[in-house]
């Protein structure tokens, strides 16, 4: 199980960030050759991403490279230069079935070439188009790269022509169609982030809603925000306790014959258990238990 409670967005064309980016804390780090880089800078920022690909040593912290879209005219170079250095994984914007599948077969390529692994290069798609959303499931079937599925919310407001707000119920369905897939396909779904970053509160209550909706993850875009994102996606203390006592109520169970079984007066079953494994292995990912 991998960690991807934050995924953060860090501009390619920044060698002091890209330098840094293992110290901020999040699980995953972005270089970003899209959004954050103006359209006079693409071949800079690829060169400084790549030195950073070649010398700099991240640690375990996730590094993704997000390419521009396959229709612009920087992708091909994007593809061919950044591949062949082999990072975690490429973030794919605007993502669609068709796009996913040429990005394997072009991955597939340099992997051939290159001598590396197949699928070793992974692929997290983002999805930021009322197309993308209405096809993610198929997007997500399109290559086993796949191992998330990010959601970007400024982008899908625009295309939706309604206005981007805190609450993020013109969200609603887009969230909730991205994390059904994921979940039908086992991948993480990460969500779009929360863009005032002086609104700790703001933050709180978006992340604490895409937790309760079923986000693994959220992105950031700013390191302030690590912290707090992690603080809402770690376990409580009151939830580890009950896991915990869930398990050793269950190995009791077991010594009995007993496949169902009470505690605290309530019946435990397959789904309470499997909750309580899973809140542990949480638990233990992030240091919180031995």
């Amino acid at each position: 199980m991998k960690l991807r409670r934050t995924m953060l967005f860090m501009p390619g064309n920044n060698p002091g960030m890209l330098q840094t980016a293992a110290v901020f804390g999040s699980d995953a780090v972005i270089f970003d050759l899209e959004d954050a880089v103006a359209l006079t800078e693409k071949d800079a920022a690829r060169v400084l991403i790549s030195e950073a690909l070649k010398t700099i040593k991240y640690g375990n912290v996730e590094v993704v490279v997000r390419i521009n879209p396959l229709s612009t005219p920087y992708a091909d170079k994007d593809i061919d230069v950044i591949a062949r250095l082999k990072p975690d994984a490429i973030l794919l914007p605007k993502a669609c079935p068709e796009d996913v599948a040429e990005l394997d077969k072009r991955l597939t390529k340099i992997e051939e070439e290159m001598g590396f692994e197949h699928n070793s290069i992974k692929v997290h798609p983002l999805v930021e188009t009322t197309y993308g959303v209405e096809k993610v499931y198929e997007t997500i079937k399109a290559s086993p790269r796949i191992i998330s599925v990010l959601l970007g919310g400024e982008d899908l407001a625009v295309d939706l022509g309604v206005k981007r707000t805190k609450a993020s119920d013109e969200l609603l369905y887009a969230r909730t169609k991205i994390i059904n897939a994921c979940k039908a396909c086992k991948v993480d779904a990460i969500d779009t982030p929360f863009t005032d970053t002086n609104d700790y509160d703001g933050l709180i209550a978006d992340t604490l809603k895409a937790k309760m909706l079923g986000f693994t993850g959220k992105l950031s875009i700013n390191p302030r925000q690590i912290d707090t994102i992690h603080k809402v996606y770690a376990p409580s203390d009151a939830e580890i306790n009950h896991a915990q006592r869930v398990m050793a109520a269950k190995e009791e169970a077991a010594k009995q014959g007993l496949g169902v079984f009470s505690l605290d007066g309530k019946m435990v079953d397959l789904p309470i258990i499997n909750r309580a494994i899973h809140t542990l292995d949480m638990a233990r990912l992030m240091g919180l238990i031995d």
